[in-house]
């Protein structure tokens, strides 16, 4: 277990250092909440370790409790828009992993059926977020 390189320009690397925008929902020292800009549902959101690892068997353990930590933060801010949540991990091309930077999703689900079917996902609007990320509680910084 160690740092992984990114082999090529790393956008949740690229929103952890501020050189790309993202709604912040919660941060702390290890961690990064951001809204998903492709959402399956409103308030779809992404957590990501600051420290860029490819894949869950890559973070070191003692990360493991400052990572789950902020999936479980960003379960409580879900809640404030549904108790209703998926919260997944996507590992490897196959598995649907799509930025090769460890990151959990936590999806609310509201009564809308299956957010992962067929329909395309839609751009999220930055007045939007701004509201999705108010509506969170956000963005909370430690």
């Amino acid at each position: 277990m160690g740092t992984v390189t990114a082999p090529e320009p790393c956008i949740f690397c690229e929103i952890v250092a501020g050189r790309a925008p993202a709604h912040v929902v919660y941060e702390d020292a290890a961690t990064l909440a951001f809204l998903d800009i492709f959402p399956f549902t409103r308030g779809h959101l992404l957590v990501v370790p600051k420290r860029h690892v490819d894949r869950l068997v890559d973070l070191a353990p003692a990360e493991y409790s400052a990572f789950l930590g902020a999936v479980v933060q960003g379960c409580r801010q879900v809640e404030r828009l549904t108790r209703d949540y998926n919260v997944g991990l996507n590992q490897g091309r196959l598995a649907g992993q799509i930025v090769f930077h460890l990151h959990f999703h936590v999806i609310p689900r509201y009564n809308d059926g299956n957010p992962f079917g067929q329909t395309p996902r839609t751009r999220l609007e930055s007045g939007e977020a701004t509201g999705i990320v108010r509506d969170l509680g956000g963005p909370l910084r430690r």
